[in-house]
């Protein structure tokens, strides 16, 4: 019986040690012999061992598949001629035979030689691993696996003991679809994760040549970021603590991970395509490993960067963690900058729409604290402008600047306010107005420039809302009015009405402060309104006036105690505070004394005009010391109308002047707020009610008590001699009534007992009172002396040229050596620092 040629080659097979398979091209079908389709003299062939059955399995797909069947003493032979090789190959995987493979006209003997080895290389990694030894051959399936049989020689491939596995075991189609698993994480059968190294290993008791391990290793890591990604995402996918920011931050990784998945599975069904068709992983066509590592670096950044952002953002929430997504926009890769973008407008979606609701409806919905606006419910309404809404610092995203996050805090404060304090219900237009012109794709704005739309966005509800509010403070609550009435009243600006109060309250504010009665001083204030223009202002403001006396320390008189007070409610006491209203005290107080003295010295003067020309006629020895009071109440008169003009006109006047233009001018109610703030503490400074002049103004009101102190003693002086004029008037009236009756005038005793009398006052009350005004108006000169020393040094250089007005004629600049050079000190300094002397 005639064997068959197919049972003639199984025994062959049989009779040899093993089989090495070749994959052969379609092109190369014509180097190959009509009959038998083995090639002839192939170069593949060149150094095949004589004798060794070589036969071929022909597919119109994938070419020819040559199989070698070698007897023990030629595979020894050739293996060893395999490891004696030149390794110059720097990619010992399997590659496709080019298309003009075959004998090339011009090659000399060694470069043939060296074709031969390096071609000899190739077939060795066509070896099969041992778990393929005993399938049979599969026609025209993948054959570039070789098949050993169990038990038999291995010899050649064994490895150094402690080092891994190199040889040529496993198929590159077997390593490859380990690494699809890998890649999802999932443990193969020959990379497995390791716990203890916290990273994919390779079996080390496998046969995997080192350049492959090198690219697995490269490969394991796609899946070592895989996992990190996603036990991050399923371990706070559910968190409800992350907030609304940190979900859409997991939802954006698990978008990116679902696009992972579908390259996985492209991957997938490429590895089972090429297998359907019987593509071997060295063919031109087919997926190798290296391929896969190109293929690979795109997904591998994309997996490093989301993986950078979980580890920065871990135990982040609300506007930080958008800013350290933000953080990494500045990159110069054009890819991974747009998966950060894409990353970023998910995770800065939720902060829009509460931006959206807050500067668009005033309501902040930030169930999670992420929002970098906080609101605390415990504040009443009549705070509700200056401490209800405070920015969280920390909450402000990197892509939003400081300047932009307060116009945003105050858009939305804008709107509570005119909703809850101002009684406001009428719909707003500022989302209709805003919308107008806002871009069209929101979700945009935050990665966009910060001077492009959002900044467009803010500005326009910025100014819409501030201009609603303004209006209706101006309009419905009549601020201006209001603040003018602090200026008229409290800052003394209405003068008439405050001469007509002080000559109203001057006897009952002489009496001691413990007498006075509340209901007595309103009437008299009631009064005074009536009788001077403060009549024909708003009966609103009018009924607003009110009196109030400070607290009483013993010795206190009226003047001490008395003040005024202007009561305010509703949206106007946003503006003037209990705090700005204790600075309006403190001015009034400082104010009230000055024009007391500006009173006593007026009424000093009045009583020098009418009585002194009688004295003088009754009463020649009081002359002296009426010139003393003369000119010590001049002095007074002085200096009392330079600080007069000094506080109303370059103190009040400048500053309420500068107050009025900036309030006209205010976009919003926070620069009303400052602007005011900015009055009164001009206004403080400049009349030394701060730390700084705490010295000079102790001072000043010493001055002012001695003036009161001149007052006292003047006033004792007149009623004294107005007791000796009355007295020597009777006695020449009596004189005048005896001459008329011819009687004589006086009796000699008569006449002693006058001179005695009249001796009597020369020598213990004039000279008692001329050395009483002598003290007072030597301590009014010393402290008068020390305040000018006192204000050249100060900081003030307003406060420095009233100096010159108080001594314009160079008075104590003779009495004082001190203070001259002190003032000209002080002149050259001023000189140098406006830049008039070099």
């Amino acid at each position: 019986m005639v064997q068959t040629d197919q049972e003639s080659r199984l025994q062959q097979e049989r009779r040899c040690l093993g089989r090495v398979s070749l994959q052969m091209p379609p092109p190369h079908l014509s180097n190959m012999c009509p009959g038998c389709l083995v090639p002839c003299a192939h170069p593949c062939l060149v150094g095949t061992p004589q004798g060794a059955v070589v036969s071929a399995v022909s597919t119109q797909q994938t070419g020819v598949t040559l199989h070698l069947l070698l007897s023990p003493s030629q595979l020894g032979k050739y293996i060893s001629s395999i490891h004696t090789a030149d390794r110059s190959d720097p990619t010992p995987t399997p590659q496709s035979f080019p298309a003009s493979y075959g004998p090339t006209p011009g090659i000399t003997p060694a470069q043939s030689l060296s074709q031969r080895q390096a071609l000899g290389n190739r077939l060795a990694l066509s070896l099969s691993s041992r778990q393929q030894l005993s399938q049979p051959h599969l026609g025209n399936g993948d054959m570039s696996v070789a098949t050993v049989p169990s038990g038999r020689a291995t010899a050649s491939l064994s490895l150094r003991p402690g080092a891994d596995n190199t040889s040529f075991e496993l198929s590159e189609a077997a390593l490859l679809r380990d690494v699809l698993f890998v890649f999802q994480g999932i443990n193969g059968k020959i990379i497995k994760m390791s716990s203890t190294a916290d990273r994919f290993l390779i079996d080390p008791k496998v046969g995997v040549p080192q350049s492959w391990r090198d690219l697995l290793g490269k490969l394991s890591e796609l899946g070592w970021l895989h996992n990190k990604i996603r036990k991050f995402v399923d371990s706070k996918i559910s968190d409800r603590a992350l907030g609304l920011v940190g979900q859409s931050f997991c939802a954006a990784l698990q978008h990116e991970l679902t696009e992972y998945y579908r390259l996985v599975a492209v991957l997938d069904a490429q590895v089972q395509q090429d297998q359907d068709l019987g593509v071997s992983v060295g063919s031109g066509g087919g997926l190798t490993l290296r391929r896969l590592v190109v293929w690979s670096y795109e997904p591998l950044q994309r997996l490093k960067t989301l993986a950078c952002l979980v580890d920065s953002c871990k135990g982040k929430k609300g506007g930080a963690l958008a800013s350290v997504v933000h953080s990494y926009m500045q990159t110069g890769d054009p890819s991974l900058r747009s998966l950060v973008k894409h990353t970023l407008n998910v995770v800065s979606q939720p902060i829009w729409e509460i931006m959206e609701q807050w500067i668009y409806e005033g309501d902040l919905e930030d169930n999670y604290q992420e929002y970098f606006v906080a609101s605390d419910p415990t504040v009443k309404e009549d705070r509700l402008w200056h401490d209800k809404y405070s920015l969280r610092k920390s909450m402000i995203p990197a892509f939003i600047t400081r300047e932009q996050a307060d116009k945003i805090l105050l858009i939305g404060k804008t709107i509570n306010f005119i909703r809850q304090v101002c009684q406001d219900r009428s719909p707003l237009k500022t989302k209709a107005v805003v919308k107008s012109g806002e871009a069209e794709e929101e979700g945009d704005l935050f990665t966009r420039d910060v001077d492009g739309s959002l900044q467009q966005v803010i500005d326009t509800a910025y100014r819409e809302t501030s201009r609603i509010l303004l209006d209706i403070l101006h309009t419905k609550y009549k601020f201006m009015d209001h603040l003018k009435a602090m200026r008229r009243y409290l800052l003394l600006g209405q003068g008439d009405f405050i001469r007509h109060l002080m000559d109203l309250l001057e006897p009952d504010l002489n009496k001691p402060a413990s007498t006075l009665y509340l209901h007595n001083l309103t009437g008299i204030l009631e009064t005074a309104i009536r009788a001077t223009n403060a009549q024909f202002d708003d009966p609103d403001i009018l009924k607003r006036i009110d009196v109030r006396l400070l607290e009483v320390s013993p010795g206190d008189c009226g003047w001490d105690v008395f003040s005024l007070d202007y009561h305010v409610d509703g949206p106007i006491s946003t503006v003037f505070t209990p705090e700005t209203k204790i600075q309006y005290l403190r001015v009034f107080n400082f104010l009230w004394r000055a024009k007391r003295m500006e009173y006593t010295l007026t009424e000093i003067w009045k009583d020098q005009m009418t009585i002194h020309k009688l004295l003088l006629k009754t009463v020649p020895e009081l002359a002296s010391l009426l010139h003393r009071c003369h000119t010590l109440s001049s002095e007074m008169v002085h200096f009392i109308n330079q600080m007069q003009y000094y506080i109303t006109f370059e103190v009040l006047e400048c500053s309420w002047d500068e107050l009025w233009k900036k309030v006209k001018e205010s976009p919003d109610l926070d620069h009303v707020i400052a602007s005011h703030q900015v009055f009164l503490d001009a206004i403080i400074q400049h009349c030394l009610l701060d730390d700084e002049s705490r010295e000079l103004l102790t001072q000043l009101r010493t001055i002012f008590d001695l003036i009161i102190k001149f007052q006292s003693a003047e006033n004792t002086m007149y009623k004294k001699a107005e007791e000796e004029m009355n007295l020597r008037l009777r006695f020449l009236r009596r004189i005048q009534e005896n001459t008329e009756k011819g009687k004589w005038g006086v009796t000699e005793l008569d006449e002693e007992e006058e001179n005695t009398r009249m001796e009597e006052f020369r020598d213990k009350f004039l000279s008692k009172t001329t050395s009483q005004l002598r003290v007072i108006s030597q301590s009014y000169q010393d402290m008068v002396q020390n305040f000018l020393l006192m204000l050249n040094e100060h900081s003030d250089p307003s406060l420095r040229f009233l100096s010159f007005r108080l001594d314009f004629n160079g008075h104590y600049h003779q009495r004082e050596p001190k203070l001259n050079r002190s003032l000209s000190v002080s002149y050259a300094r001023t000189r140098q620092r406006s830049g008039k002397d070099p």
